[in-house]
């Protein structure tokens, strides 16, 4: 980042490399351009730098490197797992997923849909959270997978996965949770959180773009959606991405390293800016569960502003907002106005997320700027 750049506070769109993942990076981008599967000593060296990047990512997550499979990101993390499972289970054709899902998630269901399956999206309650008794209530014999994410990520929310699991299992079911936005911010267990699935994307814990992985409990039913060699044990054919493998790797090693004290830093440095923003901006209002979110994220709606307007006027912070713009007119966000929130509020919500880059100077000035931006465009 330059000097004379914005304030960045939206961590939760995309993170920059940490200096050590860039540095594990670049002897594979110069000279390690041997293939994994090829059998000298060019590829043995490709394929333990893999392992070695597997190890690592498995470690944050509780898991055992052979339930791990690496992919392109996020999005193919989603597809692979709910697409792979339900095609792998050809007898359940019903799913349930929810009303605040990442499109790679709430696409692939509405496709699904058209193509034979049928599908029931479950509400959220006032704070953001699903409503896991209204799962458990749809579960049926023909119930094949259950996807709700784990964290929201326009409000941080953390969603009840361990209760949709235990309801899911009684029920022969299968779970898979997009845990993008959490990974590396929150502790996470697949032991204790009970998932079947989980789904991780490389550059929202400051490892590369273009790189994430799907944890896969051992013996789960899953079809590759992709055809080809034997990479990934066949259910993700391709040659892998070495570079971006160990640099996730590293990036898992040092979101573990680092957890605990990161995630309290950056909490009490979130909660600093609620504090300064509603004390200069009286109507300011919350969205999401006051605890039960992520440490790092803070969605707040300004009164009588478009959230968008008022990031255009404060031109010093970089920050993002939910809303959609479709023809010059700006709706407000899927995710706030599934909690409940009228749309005439809803259109100035603001989400701002924090991250390890962030100081105390930026959160002071980030809300004098988005204040004064207010104040200016209220009038």
């Amino acid at each position: 980042m330059h000097a004379e750049d914005p304030i960045y506070l939206d961590y939760n769109a995309s993170t920059p490399l940490l200096p050590e993942v860039v540095d594990a990076m670049l002897p594979w981008l110069r000279g390690g351009f041997g293939n994994p599967s090829s059998s000298h000593v060019y590829g043995r060296r490709a394929r333990a730098a893999i392992e070695a990047g597997r190890a690592e990512v498995a470690a944050l997550i509780g898991c055992t490197p052979e339930e791990l499979v690496f992919t392109s990101g996020g999005t193919e993390a989603n597809n692979l797992a709910i697409r792979g499972v339900a095609e792998a289970l050809p007898d359940r054709t019903h799913l349930i997923t929810s009303s605040i899902e990442h499109p790679a998630t709430s696409k692939l269901c509405a496709w699904l849909a058209r193509h034979g399956h049928r599908v029931d999206v479950v509400g959220v309650d006032a704070e953001g959270r699903v409503r896991a008794e209204e799962v458990a209530a749809k579960l049926g014999d023909e119930t094949g997978v259950i996807t709700v994410m784990h964290a929201n990520n326009e409000t941080g929310v953390l969603q009840p996965i361990e209760e949709i699991t235990r309801a899911a299992w009684r029920a022969g079911a299968v779970v898979h949770t997009d845990a993008a936005q959490s990974v590396g911010k929150v502790p996470i267990d697949v032991g204790e959180l009970g998932a079947d699935l989980l789904s991780i994307a490389g550059h929202k814990l400051y490892a590369p773009k273009g790189v994430g992985a799907l944890f896969i409990r051992k013996d789960m039913p899953i079809a590759p959606f992709m055809l080809g060699a034997g990479h990934e044990r066949g259910i993700r054919p391709g040659t892998e991405n070495v570079p971006s493998i160990v640099g996730l790797g590293v990036a898992a090693k040092a979101a573990r390293r680092d957890l605990a004290a990161e995630s309290a830093r950056v909490r009490v440095l979130r909660d600093k800016l609620f504090v300064l923003l509603r004390e200069r901006v009286p109507g300011l209002a919350l969205n999401g569960h006051p605890e039960k979110r992520l440490p790092n994220t803070l969605n707040v709606r300004f009164p009588r502003v478009s959230g968008t307007a008022l990031l255009a006027q404060a031109e010093e912070v970089a920050a993002s907002t939910g809303s959609a713009c479709h023809d010059g007119h700006e709706s407000a966000s899927s995710v706030i106005l599934a909690m409940g929130v009228k749309p005439e509020e809803a259109i100035g919500s603001v989400r701002l997320t924090l991250g390890r880059g962030t100081t105390e100077a930026e959160i002071t000035r980030a809300a004098e700027v988005l204040a004064a931006a207010w104040v200016k465009l209220s009038r």
